[in-house]
């Protein structure tokens, strides 16, 4: 992942608005990430742990003309952690003891959302899903499930389950599929 500055982050998000968008604490350090070893960025805000963000590089970093999407996440409420209990990550499939994993919900994008619709899906509470993917960090189990993937290969499913999480949040398909979608508001050729 290319390293994005704090105004490509904050006009990333979908999901809440613009004012929000410039109350988020952004991760301190922005400079000082793993950029080369993310595949999105994904933080937890300091001052209100229930509270977390992502922004997903988007197909314009290929050269495509798609931006970052970003959202924001809150732990979803009411739901419990067991301590004595092993969970997995929706996206990257990494297995977690007691808190490592993390109902986080986000609002859907658009009126939808301002109405109080969410969507959620089980994430490893630190969002560091690119780092236990390459095994640069390691969860309490000590030791990813072993695979027959190729670290591409698991990098491209964690991807591609976060891209059908965001999919449903936007309600715009995948952000190659939105790319591919035309704006109503363009005119016709």
């Amino acid at each position: 992942m290319d390293p994005l500055g704090e105004a490509r982050i904050r006009g990333s998000f979908v999901n809440c608005s613009k004012g929000e968008a410039k109350r988020i604490s952004l991760p301190r350090e922005l400079g000082g990430l793993p950029w080369a070893d993310l595949d999105f960025l994904g933080w937890r805000d300091p001052g209100a742990p229930d509270r977390a963000y992502l922004v997903r590089p988007g197909t314009g970093e290929a050269g495509d003309g798609a931006g970052p999407v970003g959202i924001t996440l809150r732990i979803a409420p009411g739901t419990r952690r067991n301590l004595l209990r092993s969970s997995l990550c929706s996206l990257c499939l990494t297995g977690h003891s007691g808190g490592g994993v993390d109902l986080l919900a986000a609002p859907l994008a658009g009126p939808a959302g301002r109405q109080g619709n969410t969507v959620a899906l089980y994430m490893c509470a630190d969002l560091a899903c690119s780092l236990y993917v390459r095994g640069k960090k390691t969860s309490a189990l000590a030791k990813r499930l072993e695979e027959t993937l190729t670290l591409d290969e698991q990098i491209a499913r964690t991807l591609r389950n976060l891209d059908g999480f965001l999919a449903k949040v936007t309600g715009l398909g995948s952000p190659a599929a939105r790319q591919a979608t035309p704006d109503p508001g363009a005119p016709a050729h």
